[in-house]
Parts: C-alpha cells; sequence; structure tokens
C-alpha cells in the first residue's frame, strides 16, 4: 500500500541521482511518458513494471520518464522509487521527476490550502525528497488552489481572491518549490507544467507575469480531448497554446502534453500529437504508463502486453519527425494577451479553426504590420494609445466587438465614432462588399449589433437582421486613422457560430487577418493553416466531410511542392495571387513548400 507523507519522507535517504542521457530516438523532438505516483509505487513488482513497458515500447519509441513521487498526499517509498529509476535507465531512458500537489484530486480537484501551516510543511517536504532523487522535476497542472477553507478566508482579507491567489502562489513557488529544492539539490532543474485552461489561470493563482522567470522552464497542456466535451477547447488550441507559452519563456517552454481523453473519436488522439509537434514543442509526454496499458489474448488465454495508444503514437511520431526538421519558425497572427486577462475566452484557437494561422503573445506586438486585439486587452490600461500609436505608423489594428464594447467612454471614440449597442440581433445572410449576398443559413447566427456612421467608417461584410433585408450590422467594419487603417471584427455570442460564417465571409476575414502572410486560406471553417518563416505551410482539415480547400499565395509563388510526397502543384493566376486547389480529407493533413 502507499504510504503517507511524513512517513516516507523519514525514511528516505539523502541520495543525489542525476538522469542518464536519453536514446535520441527522433531527429526533431523527445517521447516522454509520465507516470502518476499509484503508478510509480506498482514499480515494485517487476512483472507489472516488465509488462507496461513491453507494451509500450514495442509500438513508440521512448526517450525519457516522469516517475511522480506525490500526489493526493501519497508518496512513493525510496525502495520502489530506486527499482523503477534503475530500471528504465538500463532501458536508456532519461529519467525525472514529478509531483502532484493535491489533496485529493477525485474531490473536484482539491489542492493544497497555502495559508495551512501543515499542508505548507508536508509539501516543502515533498520537493525535498523529490529533489535529492532527480536532477529535474516537473510539476503536473495542479500548481494553482482553489481552497477556501477558513485560513485561506482569513488570509485573503479585503482583496479578491484573484489578487490574493496570486501573491500567495508567487510566495509558495519561491519559498515551498523553488528554494527548499535548490537547497538540498544546487542542480536541480523545475519545471512547471501549466494545463490548457490559460485564460482563467489568474483566478487560481497561476502567476504567468512572475513564474515563467522563476522557474526553470514551462511545459504546456496541449490535451484538448473532446472539442464538445467540458472545457470546450478546440483542437487548434494544441497548437496555438504551445505558440503562446513559447512567447512567455522564449527557448525554455520545454515541452507538450497529451493524455489518452478523446481517443473515442476517430483520430482525436494523433491530431493532439501531431498539432503539438506542428507547433515545434521540443518534446511530447503522453499520461500516462498506467492508462497507456491495454492488453490482449491469444486463442489460448495467454495475456500480452500491449497498448492501443502507443499503436497510434508511433506512427505519428515516424511521420512527423520525417519533414519536421524541415519546417522553420511558425508565424501567425500577432495578438496581444496582458497579463492576468480575460474575455472572449480562448478566441484565438476559434480563429485558427477557421483559417487564421494565430499567434499569441503576452507584450504588445508593436513592430506588427497587423495586429489582432481581442477583448482581453482591455487589461492594458493604455491600449488605446497603443492602438492610435500603430495607426500612425501606417499599421493596421483588429479589434473584435467585445474590446469595442470595453473601450466604449475610454477613448477608442477618437479612432473612430462608433456604438456596441447592447442589441443581439440575428441574422443567417450576409454580403461581402459589392460581390453580392453568400448562401443563406438554415438556423439564425445571434450577434451584437454595431452602429456607425456612414462613410466616417465602411462595412467590409455585412449581416442582414430582418427578413427582408432591410436591416443589418456589420460582420467586418472599416475605418481610417491618419496613416493606418483600423477594423472591427464582430464575434457571434457564441464564439462557435464563426464556424458557420459562409466561406465568402470567411475568406475576408482572412484577407485583412492574414494579409501580410504569403499564404492564406480559401475553405470552409474547420480548416486550419500553419505557416512558417522558411516558405512552409501544413494545411489539415477537421471537416467530417472532404473538403475543397484553395490555397491563396503571393503572385510570386506559381509552385508548391508535397514535402512528404514530392508532387508538384500548379496554381492559377488571378491578379496579385496564385490559387491552388486542395482537395482534403477528415483528419488529414498536407506539408506544402513554395517551390
Amino acid at each position: 500500500m502507499p504510504t503517507r507523507i511524513s512517513r516516507a519522507v523519514c525514511l528516505a535517504p539523502i541520495v543525489i541521482l542525476t538522469a542518464l542521457a536519453g536514446g535520441a530516438n527522433y531527429k526533431n523532438f523527445d517521447v516522454a511518458l509520465y507516470s502518476r505516483v499509484y503508478e510509480t509505487q506498482q514499480m515494485k513488482d517487476p512483472a507489472w513494471l516488465e509488462s507496461r513497458w513491453a507494451a509500450v515500447s514495442k509500438n513508440m519509441k521512448v526517450d525519457k520518464i516522469y516517475l511522480e513521487t506525490h500526489r493526493d498526499t501519497v508518496i512513493v517509498d525510496q525502495a520502489t522509487l530506486d527499482q523503477a529509476k534503475q530500471f528504465f535507465r538500463s532501458k536508456g531512458l532519461k529519467v525525472a521527476g514529478g509531483i502532484t500537489i493535491t489533496i485529493s484530486e477525485r474531490n473536484q480537484f482539491e489542492t493544497y490550502c497555502y495559508a495551512n501551516p501543515e499542508h505548507r510543511a508536508l509539501l516543502k517536504k515533498v520537493v525535498e525528497f523529490t529533489a535529492k532523487n532527480f536532477d529535474e522535476f516537473i510539476l503536473d497542472d495542479f500548481f494553482f488552489t482553489d481552497c477556501k477553507a477558513d485560513t485561506d478566508i482569513a488570509a485573503k482579507g479585503n482583496r479578491t481572491w484573484t489578487a490574493f491567489r496570486l501573491q500567495q502562489m508567487d510566495e509558495a513557488a519561491r519559498n515551498l518549490i523553488l528554494a527548499p529544492a535548490r537547497a538540498v539539490n544546487p542542480k536541480v532543474k523545475v519545471v512547471i507544467k501549466y494545463p490548457n485552461w490559460y485564460d482563467h489561470f489568474q483566478n487560481l493563482g497561476f502567476n504567468l507575469e512572475t513564474e515563467p522567470r522563476l522557474f526553470d522552464g514551462v511545459y504546456t497542456g496541449t490535451e484538448t480531448r473532446d472539442p464538445a466535451g467540458n472545457q470546450h477547447l478546440q483542437q487548434y488550441h494544441g497548437y496555438s497554446i504551445v505558440r503562446y507559452f513559447d512567447n512567455l519563456k522564449p527557448g525554455a517552454n520545454f515541452g507538450g502534453w497529451v493524455d489518452q481523453g478523446g481517443m473515442n473519436l476517430p483520430n482525436r488522439f494523433e491530431e493532439q500529437l501531431w498539432l503539438t509537434l506542428f507547433a515545434k514543442a521540443p518534446e511530447v509526454t503522453i499520461f500516462n504508463i498506467g492508462a497507456i496499458y491495454s492488453p490482449s489474448r491469444t486463442p489460448d488465454g495467454t495475456v500480452v502486453p500491449d497498448s492501443r495508444a502507443a499503436k497510434l503514437a508511433g506512427p505519428v511520431f515516424e511521420r512527423v519527425d520525417a519533414f519536421l526538421g524541415q519546417m522553420g519558425k511558425p508565424i501567425g497572427v500577432k495578438t496581444y494577451k496582458p497579463f492576468h486577462s480575460y474575455g472572449e475566452d480562448h478566441l484565438p484557437s476559434y480563429l485558427g479553426m477557421i483559417g487564421v494561422p494565430m499567434d499569441i503573445t503576452p507584450t504588445f506586438p508593436a513592430d506588427a504590420n497587423t495586429v489582432l486585439l481581442t477583448e482581453q486587452a482591455r487589461f492594458d490600461p493604455t491600449i488605446v494609445s497603443k492602438i492610435k500609436k500603430q495607426l500612425t505608423d501606417g499599421k493596421t489594428v483588429v479589434i473584435t466587438s467585445g474590446l469595442l464594447k470595453a473601450l466604449q467612454g475610454k477613448g477608442i471614440e477618437d479612432v473612430v465614432e462608433l456604438e456596441y449597442t447592447g442589441r443581439t440581433v440575428a441574422t443567417r445572410e450576409f454580403a461581402v462588399g459589392f460581390m453580392g449576398r453568400g448562401p443563406k443559413l438554415d438556423a439564425d447566427i445571434l450577434i451584437p449589433e454595431i452602429r456607425y456612421f456612414t462613410n466616417d467608417s465602411w462595412e467590409v461584410v455585412s449581416a442582414f437582421t430582418s427578413l427582408n433585408r432591410a436591416s443589418g450590422t456589420p460582420i467586418l467594419l472599416s475605418a481610417k486613422y491618419s496613416k493606418g487603417r483600423f477594423y472591427v471584427l464582430t464575434i457571434p455570442n457564441g464564439q462557435g457560430d464563426l464556424y458557420r460564417y459562409p466561406q465568402n465571409v470567411l475568406k475576408a476575414i482572412r484577407d485583412v487577418l492574414a494579409k501580410d502572410m504569403y499564404v492564406r486560406l480559401d475553405a470552409p471553417s474547420m480548416v486550419s493553416l500553419f505557416v512558417y518563416d522558411n516558405d512552409k505551410f501544413i494545411v489539415e482539415s477537421f471537416a467530417d466531410e472532404t473538403v475543397q480547400a484553395k490555397i491563396v499565395t503571393d503572385k510570386r509563388i506559381t509552385k508548391l511542392r508535397d514535402v512528404e510526397s514530392g508532387m508538384e502543384l500548379t496554381g492559377q493566376t488571378f491578379g496579385p495571387s496564385t490559387v491552388f486547389e486542395l482537395p482534403l480529407m477528415r483528419g488529414t493533413y498536407r506539408v506544402l513548400a513554395v517551390k
């Protein structure tokens, strides 16, 4: 049986062990497994350990394992931990530690209470125990707090929960994690793994303003699972979140983390893996070594170690590794997310799903020719002056309807006089400029109404809001200011309704947001574009049916080459652009290079 913290820490000898270099199975990334404390404890049984390793290793190459020492106040005993470390090192793996800081994960993710002296003392002992055993360890997901015990209510005082928790967790990082770890092992590298729900981090104490500077590295939760699940994370999120965390700590975002959620959906597990790699994560961790085990039986009833997840993952890694080294740095439309901001949550992931390559940054991207600002930019008190500066420099600023609402009466009217009326209107028909109407939808989309003054600003894309088309409101609105161009993009009340915008509407949105890129999409929604700075890109379809996508490039580009097959694609020139036809089936992608 697992032992409790106090006993295990007292029995643990002071041993500093260094992880050996791993096998370098892939040229462009490493693959790791994570073992929860429950599985780590089971590694005292050699048969259990051998069977799990056999199931994984026959289908997938592995470079590293994270052995968790603590979760839910349970800690592995030293003898079992030593045995597990020795086993994996004998297989040529790098070995690191892991800690999950929960009291009871099953009790709605019950975390430690950081104003509770007993909890603080226990955590410090766990950290010291782990640092004595490993030169590297990772904090899984739960270095936040949801505690509202009497101790923390008293400590909070008159502050908001968000302000209190941000300060509390910053202090805990310094005094309960980093200082104790480095005191017992000056060589230790401590990595904080952040989960996938980044827009709500500040409310639970994850402090993205200070923590990335404190820790030796960050790690990215790219598990998006079922988009229709309770987190509503879109597939593109598994890519965009890696890029965001790269911008939080450049050069020290050590990898992406995928679990087996969503394996009931075709291709969903594999998609999570390759999207993590498209974003250039240097390592992929699969959670966890216990859940990955799915034995089969021979006709005579003999149990054969096996792993469905490893069988799916192995070919993904082989395929992506063959081309990933040829891809340059990922690039996208810059969108600004100030620290501790929220609003229009995870909107960049929805925009990614309609074919706009996104690049989220925690600092204002003044050097970008085009900037997208969502409602979250309201958390920067100087945002209006920054908008004006971009425009006077001759650049393009696109704001969302949510940010327009937030900035009303706060200076945005100096750029253009608009009114977010507060009314919600229904539409199912649209028009793009002078090009006429597109197909009518089967059901209404609810959108906010925006009022403007004719010719002071102009509708690039219109939505009709009455059956006889007698009234409407803009979907994309344009205005001039100084030497620049200012746009307002209307976001539907339900962000997922962006996917219902007709293809001609989506093209108009892409043509504005991605106008500075050498490649754009002209396709229905649920097709994504991943662009790199060396004239290479990936197009992937998440649509249920086969789609006929069009690739729109600069006129200078007349041919494309399929990086994997070598097949050549020839486009047709239309004005300043070249257009390539590209059919795509569900769950497939093409890797293309400018020829």
